[in-house]
């Protein structure tokens, strides 16, 4: 099989004291993710949808929350070892399409550096990465600022193809 398309998805809480970080960018915000690690949850996503394609389970099965050395770790250093994972069966990763689900703050501003960041960690072409941003309407824990969510579709071909 050349192509194995694959999707992820990620959630986390909004609470205050942390830093946001989203797409490998810190964003200034009165509230951060909460998690193990930098709770970057664009990166997340993009990572279960890497290892979705080939059936090598979820983030938590290679990044446990349990594991004290991941405690806080930057989330592009997961993104990498995803890439490292699926490369060693011999795939590349040929684009990303990506949404977030966030009252605020506005991303927009952020947004070509969230795909600068990704296709440098990944070693794709900007073009390759798209992240978008939408809001619900003020509905649900995202639309109370409880949380936000990201989604991903990462499209990966055999090396060579």
């Amino acid at each position: 099989m050349s192509y194995r398309i694959g999707s992820g998805v990620d959630y986390h809480r909004l609470v205050e004291d942390r830093n946001l970080w989203i797409g490998g960018v810190k964003i200034p915000h009165n509230k951060g993710a909460l998690g193990h690690s930098d709770a970057d949850v664009l990166l997340h996503a993009i990572c279960d949808a890497m290892l979705g394609a080939l059936a090598l389970g979820d983030i938590g099965v290679h990044f446990p929350d349990t594991d004290p050395e991941l405690k806080d770790i930057d989330s592009k250093i997961l993104l990498a070892k995803t890439a490292l994972l699926i490369s060693q069966k011999g795939y590349s990763v040929v684009n990303i399409d990506s949404t977030l689900c966030l009252q605020a703050p506005k991303i927009a501003p952020y947004i070509n550096q969230m795909r600068e960041t990704i296709s440098s960690v990944l070693s794709i072409s900007n073009d390759a990465v798209s992240v978008k941003a939408t809001t619900t309407e003020k509905l649900g824990f995202v639309g109370r600022e409880e949380g936000l969510v990201a989604y991903a579709t990462v499209l990966l071909s055999k090396s060579g193809h």
